[in-house]
C-alpha cells in the first residue's frame, strides 16, 4: 500500500477530518457510528468493510450493536492515525453509502 504510516499531527487530521464530514477524532484514531436500516444490511457492511481491510493490510475496531455499527481507525504500529486511516475512513464511507441506497 502506498499511504504513509507517518503520524499525522493535529492540524493534518482536522484538515483531512473536513473532507469526512461523518467522522470525528485526533492523534488516537478517527470514529464514526452509523446505524444502519437492519441487523443483517450492518452485517454486510461489516463484512464488505472486512474485504477492504483485507486489500489495504489496514484493519479497524468495528463494534456492532444491533444495528448501530462503530469504526474506529487508528494505525496501532505508529500508535497514532495516518494517512492509511485516512484512506481506510474514505474506503468504509463508500461502502456504507454502497448498502445505503
Amino acid at each position: 500500500m502506498a499511504e504513509s504510516r507517518t503520524p499525522l499531527d493535529d492540524v493534518m487530521i482536522q484538515t483531512r477530518l473536513r473532507e469526512l464530514p461523518d467522522w470525528h477524532g485526533d492523534r488516537s484514531g478517527l470514529t464514526r457510528t452509523v446505524e444502519m436500516p437492519s441487523f443483517p444490511l450492518a452485517i454486510a457492511v461489516v463484512d464488505a468493510v472486512a474485504q477492504v481491510a483485507e486489500e489495504m493490510d489496514h484493519h479497524p475496531d468495528i463494534d456492532i450493536r444491533w444495528r448501530t455499527l462503530t469504526f474506529h481507525n487508528v494505525t496501532y504500529t505508529e500508535n497514532a492515525v495516518t494517512a492509511l486511516d485516512v484512506e481506510l475512513a474514505r474506503r468504509i464511507d463508500e461502502v456504507i453509502a454502497g448498502h445505503s441506497a
